[in-house]
């Protein structure tokens, strides 16, 4: 198990889904977890309940729209008023399709705020959070199959917002590597979860899981471990990478 006993850890999207095992797998591997919720206040309940159970590390919720720089501070603030200055762990969980729509279909602002939610938030996070961190730290983005694919129909905006996550890690990986930062990303294919259940049809997921080489969708605490292990010092020569968990259905 990997041991991040002692380290802060801040996760953007932690109160449900993916956002909230990637929560409870930090705290097991014995690090004080802030995360960030937007509207999900009941789910955030529960998450926090999980870890404190767990006996391991301490937690903190903070809401905020991750999307606004005023909300991002008070959400960074509330993280380093509870665990001290230092921020070890950043991962950027926040992002969704909201809607499937064709080009046809979107207007500026569905465009605009797709984009916000799934790239402008990273940007404010990392930018943010940075100054906290020392040598030794690790950012974990989320991207998505779909910016490898394009997505799905109506995906489109998602997609791009999804492609612009990988440009941003390789970037922040060149920039934040001197100081000792690792900035890499996590690139989900099918995962079953709450995104699924609203905006993929049954029938689609049926085939898309029996698609696979591994013949079923993937499980939420699957991609936490992986986070896990991109935020721990096992992987201290990984940084600028895209780690495919996809049970086989991309390849790169």
């Amino acid at each position: 198990m990997h041991d991040l006993s002692g380290k802060v850890a801040l996760v953007s999207g932690g109160g449900r889904d993916i956002g909230r095992q990637v929560s409870l797998a930090l705290a097991k591997a014995g690090a004080n977890v802030c995360f960030n919720y937007f509207d999900s206040e009941t789910e955030s309940d529960e998450t926090k309940k999980q870890i404190e159970a767990l006996g391991a590390g301490q937690v903190v919720a903070a809401q905020g729209d991750m999307t606004k720089a005023a909300d991002v501070a008070q959400v960074v603030k509330t993280c380093t008023d509870a665990f001290g200055p230092k921020i070890d762990i950043l991962v950027n969980v926040v992002g969704g399709l909201v809607a499937r729509k064709t080009l046809e279909e979107m207007d500026e602002s569905f465009w605009d705020f797709v984009i916000d939610v799934n790239l402008k938030s990273v940007f404010l996070l990392s930018k943010a959070v940075v100054p906290h961190m020392t040598e030794g730290g690790a950012i974990v983005n989320f991207a998505s199959q779909a910016a490898r694919d394009g997505g799905g129909p109506g995906a489109l905006a998602y997609a791009t917002g999804k492609g612009g996550v990988l440009t941003l890690t390789r970037g922040l990986a060149k920039e934040l590597g001197p100081k000792g930062i690792r900035v890499n990303a996590v690139s989900p294919g099918m995962i079953a979860t709450a995104f699924h259940d609203t905006f993929t049809k049954p029938e689609v997921r049926e085939r898309v899981a029996g698609g696979t080489p591994l013949r079923r969708e993937g499980q939420a605490r699957e991609v936490a471990d992986l986070v896990t292990y991109l935020a721990s010092g096992e992987s201290s020569f990984i940084t600028g990478a895209s780690m495919e968990i996809n049970g086989g259905t991309y390849f790169i």
